[in-house]
């Protein structure tokens, strides 16, 4: 599965990659349920994809690219190509993301639909690639939210222990021991589960995700 599809937002020496499941129930945020159900879980998902490829819509980039894990939907906007997840550990297809690009590239998960340019500013000033090697993310979990590499090298990424404490701390290290130039971005909260959602819902209260939360949380509360 391919597609690909016509730039329509501002123009950067970036490629933004966005790594994302199809929102389909029992599939994604089940960390959500209970209270939510894995429907009412795959809406908020849902929610949380749209808004950050709202984002990367609007952010200057040379390429705007979903990994996608299962199928497009009506979530998936004009302008932003798709090409399909490799098979493995999140390490490896993370890996393999970054292996298909050339130049600056960017990745963010779908987990943080509270990120907006505000955070994203210094990786994608004019000048953010000088004396830059890499953009580290961190997340409040321990993991990180978004990853960007001068050089896009499957290596950096490959045996990281992902979905642990100690992921960030491990992958940051990783570009370090490799001589690269790090710079952080602002740390953010990853949706993992309902009092997260709670959270990144106010933080960005006229998204799409604040909306489904608001939507949601009466009947999940019941």
């Amino acid at each position: 599965m391919s597609r690909t599809t016509h730039p329509t937002g501002p123009t950067g020496p970036t490629t933004l990659l966005v790594i994302a499941k199809e929102p389909v129930p029992g599939r994604v945020k089940t960390r959500l349920c209970p209270p939510f159900s894995p429907v009412e879980a795959a809406q908020l998902a849902e929610a949380a994809l749209a808004d950050t490829l709202r984002t990367v819509l609007a952010l200057p980039a040379r390429r705007r690219v979903v990994v996608l894990d299962g199928r497009p939907g009506p979530w998936l906007p004009p302008g932003i190509d798709v090409v399909p997840q490799s098979t493995g550990g999140l390490d490896e297809r993370l890996a393999a993301a970054f292996a298909g690009c050339t130049g600056p590239t960017l990745l963010l998960g779908m987990d943080t639909p509270q990120a907006g340019a505000v955070h994203l500013a210094g990786a994608l000033a004019p000048d953010g690639w000088d004396h830059c090697d890499a953009w580290f993310g961190p997340a409040d979990d321990g993991g990180f939210w978004a990853l960007g590499l001068a050089t896009p090298d499957p290596g950096l990424l490959l045996g990281v222990p992902m979905s642990v404490p100690e992921t960030g701390a491990v992958q940051r290290r990783r570009l370090v021991d490799a001589g690269l130039t790090v710079r952080d971005l602002p740390r953010l909260r990853d949706v993992d589960t309902a009092r997260d959602a709670g959270h990144v819902a106010a933080a960005a209260p006229d998204g799409a995700f604040a909306a489904a939360f608001a939507r949601l949380t009466p009947a999940a509360a019941r």
